[in-house]
């Protein structure tokens, strides 16, 4: 079931044209999937179809980072920014996110949908031209490269695919958004993000995965928590060896195997911020209550590149393969930017500095008049 917040639907909403009245909204959050459709189809005679230099899938900081180097260079790019592609407004997993602390430039912090936004804006000041609809389909086996949505057809010269990836997450009880719910109150995906909030200092948190990204997050949240739990549903873990040694060697880091978290609960002085879990062992069948103020998933993200139908490289688990220190793919032609490539930092700083990679390689290109390919 697709579930979105009050923030996204508004955003989805302002994309729309404000054709939908206000008095709608708070209904509208149960029936996303057929706005989206309503917004997105088109009967076959209004297809349209588009020439581009560059068409950029995505809509995140790598997205319009290109977007803007792009129009400054007059390419006039053509950007789609989806319709709750992945499940997620147009904007990716900023529009997620709470406060934005990490982000040069605003020293106070910033609203992820609010920072997201901002890059939208800039990009359309220097003429990009942004489609609200979620790109479907490709065809990169010849030039000009095709790309389709249910309204329109492009043929680009040049694709960047930056449509991102989501963290993965379990659903228990408290651990949505919205009412009753802790996400971003106390639970997160992202403990680089989010770990050194004052919310998570010097209290005890927890960690949920078996893998190296769960290890990793683990050791580095001792750095800021006074005690950090790893919740494993199996008895082993599948990470390397040498992380698991680096987590099992911390005084700081106690493993609770064989057990998962079913409930999550508010704090005792209803400030509405995550209190506790209640953890369940899965070979007793026992539930424990573990008082804590921070839980952080670590079971790895998916990124969103099923609609390449299998046309570009990807590795094993889904990521965009691209030619290392480039955003080259295995298609000349076509580039990748962002956290569709990137599995080790996922960050909104790092993923505009590969659409600026991007950007800069094709734009040099026109300059001098060589091959960008």
């Amino acid at each position: 079931m697709c579930w979105i917040s009050m923030s996204q639907l508004k955003l989805l909403l302002s994309r729309a044209g404000g054709f939908l009245l206000v008095s709608v909204l708070s209904a509208s959050a149960l029936n996303a999937p057929s706005l989206a459709s309503s917004a997105s189809s088109s009967s076959p005679a209004a297809m349209e179809t588009h020439k581009t230099k560059v068409c950029i899938v995505g809509s995140g900081p790598a997205a319009h980072t290109a977007a803007i180097y792009a129009a400054r260079a007059e390419l006039k790019p053509l950007l789609f920014e989806g319709w709750m592609a992945n499940d997620i407004a147009p904007g990716g997993q900023l529009t997620t996110t709470t406060d934005v602390e990490n982000f040069p430039g605003f020293p106070e912090g910033i609203l992820g949908i609010d920072i997201v936004e901002k890059f939208r804006k800039q990009s359309e000041r220097f003429g990009t031209k942004i489609f609200t609809e979620t790109v479907n389909k490709v065809d990169f086996s010849s030039k000009p490269f095709k790309l389709f949505t249910d309204s329109r057809t492009v043929l680009a010269d040049a694709v960047i695919i930056s449509t991102g990836a989501v963290a993965k997450r379990l659903s228990f009880a408290g651990s949505g958004e919205g009412a009753g719910g802790f996400w971003n109150r106390g639970i997160s995906a992202c403990a680089v993000c989010d770990g050194a909030a004052p919310i998570f200092r010097n209290k005890p948190l927890v960690v949920i995965g078996g893998g190296d990204s769960a290890m990793e997050e683990a050791n580095f949240l001792t750095k800021y928590g006074s005690k950090v739990y790893i919740i494993h549903r199996r008895d082993t873990f599948r990470a390397s060896k040498i992380m698991q040694q680096r987590a099992l060697s911390n005084s700081k880091i106690e493993v609770i195997w064989n057990s998962s978290v079913v409930e999550a609960y508010g704090d005792e002085n209803g400030k509405g911020v995550l209190g506790g879990l209640k953890v369940k062992n899965v070979v007793t069948g026992d539930v424990s209550d573990l008082k804590v103020s921070g839980l952080f998933f670590a079971i790895g993200h998916e990124p969103a590149t099923k609609f390449l139908d299998g046309q570009l490289e990807l590795d094993e688990d889904g990521y965009v393969v691209t030619k290392p220190g480039t955003t080259k793919t295995s298609v000349v032609g076509v580039f990748a930017a962002g956290d569709v490539q990137d599995k080790k930092y996922r960050q909104a700083i790092t993923a505009a500095g590969t659409g600026l990679f991007f950007a800069c390689l094709f734009i040099f290109s026109f300059m001098y008049n060589e091959s960008p390919f």
